[in-house]
């Protein structure tokens, strides 16, 4: 499943899992000079897009590029698993019993994925990184297939959050693992993008990075933002539920477009820390709107690990607004969050 933006009778679809993103150009402006202004570009291996509605007296296009990219590559430097020189991988590339100052920023996440990692039981998990290289996922994957039960063993040595630990600005580590914040980041990253464009006075506009979003206000016509929750489907790109979207954040994770065949059996890149394997469960993809984009972003991950009975329980305890959807021998079939119907309301046609 994916996000997108809807104009119109059209629909498109944003993703992190369907390759380039692409969101509607929403209105060309309309009434006291309001108008749509949109920047966009390539960011975390996809794209980013801002849409906000323009006033007089707010930022121009040019002005609030060179804020969010400055945003962006501050991330980038900080976070990033696929630059050598970024404050994360300085630390994993460290032995055990290390520590590092890293910046607030990192120490954030960390600690949201302690706080998720609790309460899955630690089958979501920030250090997996080793298991996806492992599996053939990761930045350094070389290979799709399962692993031998040895390598299995060895890896899952270096992998559980138990062995990292705060102190002060420091983040340290008791065994060699690797912190990788690919299913928190991109979320943070539009909760920083919102902050600012709320700061620069901008109070109506969709951020979105690599397929996370958060709207806020009304367009220049005074129509909500409208977000289309995609099918699961790989041949086309059908809107399986519209909701309107005003301070939320909106993320989906799904398993169905980033696999392998191994024997007849199908691996996901969806890996449960626990076992350290990818999960075999029916649940294909869970669309979680949350205040916050980062913790729409982690919960729609862990919620995707947990299955469809584990993730039901967490979200009913938790109050979670969650969307899932389920393989059926018939297809796909859908189910909701008492949170997500009470939040998104009748469905939009």
């Amino acid at each position: 499943m994916a996000v997108g933006v809807l104009r119109g009778d059209e629909e498109l679809f944003t993703g992190r899992y369907v390759g380039p993103v692409v969101v509607a150009a929403i209105l060309a402006g309309c009434g006291d000079g309001d108008s749509m202004e949109t920047v966009s570009g390539p960011t975390m291996g996809s794209t980013y897009s801002i849409k906000y509605v323009r006033r007089a007296d707010l930022a121009d296009a040019d002005q609030v590029r060179k804020q969010v990219e400055g945003i962006l590559g501050e991330i980038d430097q900080q976070m990033s698993t696929y630059r050598h020189d970024s404050d994360i991988e300085g630390f994993n590339a460290m032995p055990a019993h290390s520590c590092r100052k890293m910046p607030a920023a990192v120490l954030e996440l960390v600690r949201v994925g302690e706080q998720l990692s609790e309460q899955s039981e630690g089958s979501y998990d920030l250090t997996v990184e080793p298991l996806m290289n492992l599996w053939g996922f990761g930045p350094q994957g070389r290979e799709e297939k399962v692993p031998a039960s040895d390598a299995l063993s060895k890896v899952m040595q270096r992998v559980g959050h138990q062995h990292l630990r705060i102190d002060g600005q420091q983040l340290c580590k008791d065994a060699a693992v690797k912190v990788d914040f690919n299913s928190i980041a991109a979320g943070y990253a539009v909760d920083a993008i919102a902050a600012r464009l709320d700061a620069l006075g901008i109070h109506d506009y969709l951020a979105e990075v690599t397929g996370e979003l958060k709207a806020k206000g009304r367009k220049p016509d005074g129509s909500p933002w409208r977000i289309a929750l995609e099918a699961p489907r790989d041949d086309q790109q059908i809107a399986e539920r519209i909701i309107t979207v005003d301070g939320y954040g909106v993320s989906t994770s799904g398993d169905y477009r980033n696999y392998f065949l191994q024997d007849g059996r199908r691996y996901s890149h969806t890996l449960d820390a626990r076992s350290g394997a990818p999960v075999l469960h029916d649940l294909a993809s869970v669309t979680v709107i949350h205040p916050s984009a980062l913790m729409a972003d982690g919960l729609s991950t862990l919620l995707l690990i947990l299955g469809p009975e584990r993730a039901r329980d967490y979200a009913q305890k938790h109050e979670i607004a969650a969307f899932f959807v389920l393989r059926a021998d018939t297809g796909f079939v859908s189910r909701t969050s008492q949170a997500f119907e009470q939040l998104a309301g009748e469905k939009t046609d």
